[in-house]
């Protein structure tokens, strides 16, 4: 019963109906993907299935340590009886039935011209150097037998060769998050994880297997927010400010109250920011919404709260009076298009003149949409964000007075 593998496993670890050609396991660290394909292949080479099998993983070293002896491996997961022997020197992997596998690495794609296959495994394919050469090679190779059948498992990447695999309507796609496995893992790995990435992108992609992309027409891409999450300002600012932009509505669906705090320092083409926070809010009262733009002004030590008027005009001022009375208030107009504004502090990050104090998740999912063919909804948090940083590089604000925050 132990080695019965439909007893343990998932539905989502357990092959497909026939009629695919690829089958692309998504899951995340430690989900029981790599388990999975493995005991594909050992079903398929155990039973004659399969009796020339393609092994390939981002290196050679990948191969040997995790396909083949690792703990979930080939040779790990088999009975005593039909344990394959491994024969290191001919890069193969024999089964007691004579039937063997052929190990490769992605790093050398023409090493799988010559052979013939009728089925492969391929792991962490998304970490693969060169994965569209491989796939060149690999699949003319794949022509042995009634039906070759490709399994790739892997944590999700947004590359164009994993894109093209799940449009492929021969491409049978399972998906599988840590959590789901975590009865096989060690004490509290999961747990450290989601505590160590909680909010992040890599908790989607790392943990639940989530392929998180950028959108074609977005001003902004994932690895552009990276960079600014990995670039330090100092706490040295010579202006603070609170940018807020006001929902038209009020209730549990009305659009978000975007408010960004921001701070700069520097001058002319020197001049750098950075966001300090996100603390953008839905279905609150006006008097509500101006109270958490009170409280992060004082916090923060601004210089300025700058919001939009275009939909409450003095309003907005008279609902901020009140919550902070003693605060210099400056309200903006839009005269152009939410794009048109937003190019130009884009072009900031791209310069690399713009830092993340933190990962803002909800403010950077915006982002890496907005512009996009599809967007839909208010971009409140980057109105927000554009507001802030166009006063504090754009416009250049006034001079500096150096003050530590």
């Amino acid at each position: 019963m132990q080695l019965f593998w439909p007893f343990w496993a998932r539905t989502s670890q357990l092959s497909p109906p026939q009629g695919w050609r690829t089958w692309l396991i998504l899951g995340g660290r430690g989900s029981g993907k790599t388990r999975t394909a493995a005991e594909w292949v050992r079903d398929r080479m155990e039973n004659a299935v399969c009796s020339r099998m393609a092994l390939i993983g981002p290196t050679f070293a990948d191969v040997r340590d995790v396909m083949v002896e690792g703990q979930s491996g080939l040779r790990a997961i088999a009975s005593r009886r039909e344990r394959p022997q491994f024969e290191v020197s001919r890069r193969r992997l024999v089964w007691p039935n004579g039937g063997y596998a052929l190990l490769f690495s992605a790093e050398d794609p023409d090493s799988l011209r010559g052979p013939q296959f009728d089925g492969a495994w391929g792991d962490e394919m998304a970490a693969w150097s060169k994965p569209d050469a491989v796939f060149a090679t690999l699949r003319p190779a794949l022509r042995l037998g009634h039906n070759p059948q490709l399994v790739l498992s892997t944590t999700p990447k947004p590359i164009p060769a994993l894109k093209q695999l799940i449009a492929d309507p021969t491409c049978v796609v399972t998906r599988s998050a840590t959590r789901h496995n975590q009865y096989f893992l060690s004490h509290g790995f999961a747990e450290d994880l989601a505590a160590r990435w909680q909010g992040s992108v890599w908790a989607r992609q790392e943990l639940e297997g989530e392929l998180v992309e950028d959108p074609e027409g977005a001003l902004w891409t994932r690895a552009q927010l990276a960079a600014a999450r990995s670039r330090q300002l100092g706490d040295a600012f010579d202006r603070v400010v609170v940018a807020v932009d006001p929902p038209v509505s009020v209730g549990a669906n009305s659009d978000y109250c975007g408010i960004i705090v921001a701070a700069a320092t520097g001058e002319g083409h020197q001049r750098r920011a950075i966001v300090l926070a996100d603390l953008s809010r839905q279905g609150l009262q006006p008097s509500e919404w101006a109270a958490v733009v009170a409280d992060a002004y004082q916090h923060f030590k601004a210089n300025v709260i700058i919001a939009e008027a275009n939909q409450g005009g003095e309003m907005v001022r008279t609902v901020l009076r009140l919550a902070v009375p003693l605060a210099p208030i400056r309200l903006v107009h839009a005269s152009h298009g939410k794009r048109a504004r937003a190019e130009p502090i884009a072009l900031l990050y791209a310069q690399d003149r713009i830092c993340h104090g933190a990962h803002f998740r909800e403010l950077e999912d915006q982002m890496c949409s907005f512009g996009a063919p599809g967007f839909t909804g208010s971009p409140d948090r980057v109105d927000a964000l554009v507001w802030a940083l166009t006063d504090l590089i754009l416009d250049q604000g006034p001079s500096p007075s150096a003050r530590s925050l």
